[in-house]
């Protein structure tokens, strides 16, 4: 849980300064369109730590698996976004196409994770 706790910590001081970035500093230099994608990224990701955050320090292991699927979903969901967003400024050609597909997973992996919360819930 520990190493969970750390993680989530640091996904929350990433998330906050991806917003801070996203707000400053590719101001002007990627399209409108691409901020609301950056930012829709900003927001999942410090939403689902906030999640992340009241599950661990409120539970013990029987939400262990809920988190994981959170965190990979901040990965694939939010880290695909954040790339797609600044594709052009990274010359990312090719390696972009991959991206979108990854998207959707990181999406599933959010409601796997929600899911499973619902069951354990259950069991409550």
């Amino acid at each position: 849980m520990k190493t969970l706790l750390v993680i989530t910590a640091l996904l929350g001081a990433l998330g906050v300064g991806l917003g801070a970035f996203g707000a400053h500093g590719l101001e002007n230099k990627i399209s409108e369109a691409q901020i609301s994608v950056w930012n829709t990224a900003v927001k999942y990701q410090m939403i689902h730590v906030v999640v992340l955050l009241v599950l661990l320090l409120n539970s013990d292991y029987t939400f262990k698996l809920p988190a994981v699927l959170f965190i990979v979903g901040i990965v694939l969901f939010s880290g695909s976004l954040y790339l797609l967003s600044v594709k052009d400024l990274l010359h990312l050609g090719d390696f972009a196409k991959i991206l979108g597909p990854i998207t959707p997973i990181g999406g599933l992996s959010f409601i796997a994770g929600w899911i499973l919360l619902a069951v354990r819930f259950l069991k409550l």
